[in-house]
């Protein structure tokens, strides 16, 4: 009877460690986090914002470039070349701003543009002299010129670089890591070049054309801070709310004040 007893004593006790073992490990095991998965813009609902960014005032005169001290940049500028820091068209468009959304889109995911985008170097200016690309997009640097140049790159928040090109047809492909607006480029052999690149981490910018046009689209619905740039005039911002397939149409203007 007593080794009965002991049997079945030893039995609940077995019983009730698996028991409290089974409850202290479910008690120190951390939650599962919850998986938010990114979404796609949904292009049924998406809108768009167009428009114009336009100067108002006196237009500042055109500063002469002056490129005699390279025989090479003599030839392949023209004849007076002048500096296209401002570039008003007759009508008050102001080329050459960059137009972007200020808000960020940490919720989305957008497709990587497959090709790099080119800064070519012709006549000793910067082409394109304003643009965008994406956070990790190629930017392929191209000497056109039959000079030296070297591309000094000056972020404040991505690696600096400064690379010399001295054969005509050099490239030099060079990627950027975090968003940044704007990044300057300049040539410590010619001292009048420039260029500037916004590094954006989503699809949401356009750089103004001849007539001061952008287009931004495939926005989601919401309501964003629009953010013009320019080198010369600084920034202007305006709050824009696009609806479900919604075409806004906005203006911001500059004057030289």
């Amino acid at each position: 009877m007593t080794e009965f007893r002991c049997s079945v004593l030893l039995l609940i006790l077995t019983l009730a460690i698996s028991t409290t073992g089974a409850a202290c490990g479910s008690a120190s095991s951390p939650p599962t986090p919850a998986v938010t998965e990114a979404k796609m813009v949904d292009q049924a609902t998406a809108g768009s914002i167009s428009g114009r960014v336009n100067f108002t005032g006196e237009a500042p005169r055109p500063e002469l470039l002056r490129m005699g001290t390279d025989a090479a940049c003599v030839a392949g500028s023209g004849p007076n070349p002048q500096s296209q820091a401002v570039l008003i068209g007759t009508d008050g468009g102001l080329k050459n701003t960059f137009v972007y959304i200020k808000d960020s889109f940490d919720e989305y995911t957008f497709e990587m543009p497959t090709g790099a985008v080119t800064m070519d170097q012709q006549g000793c200016v910067y082409v394109p002299r304003v643009f965008g690309v994406r956070v990790g997009q190629p930017i392929e640097i191209l000497n056109s010129d039959a000079t030296v140049h070297n591309v000094h790159a000056l972020p404040m928040m991505n690696q600096e670089f400064n690379e010399s090109q001295p054969r005509q047809g050099m490239r030099t492909s060079k990627i950027f890591t975090v968003p940044e607006v704007m990044v300057r480029f300049k040539c410590d052999f010619h001292g009048w070049m420039a260029a500037h690149v916004g590094v954006m981490s989503h699809p949401f910018f356009a750089v103004t054309d001849a007539i001061g046009r952008f287009d931004i689209g495939g926005l989601p619905p919401g309501t964003y801070t629009l953010e013009a740039w320019h080198e010369t005039f600084g920034t202007r911002t305006q709050q824009v709310t696009i609806g479900a397939s919604s075409q806004q149409t906005v203006a911001l203007t500059f004057n030289a004040s």
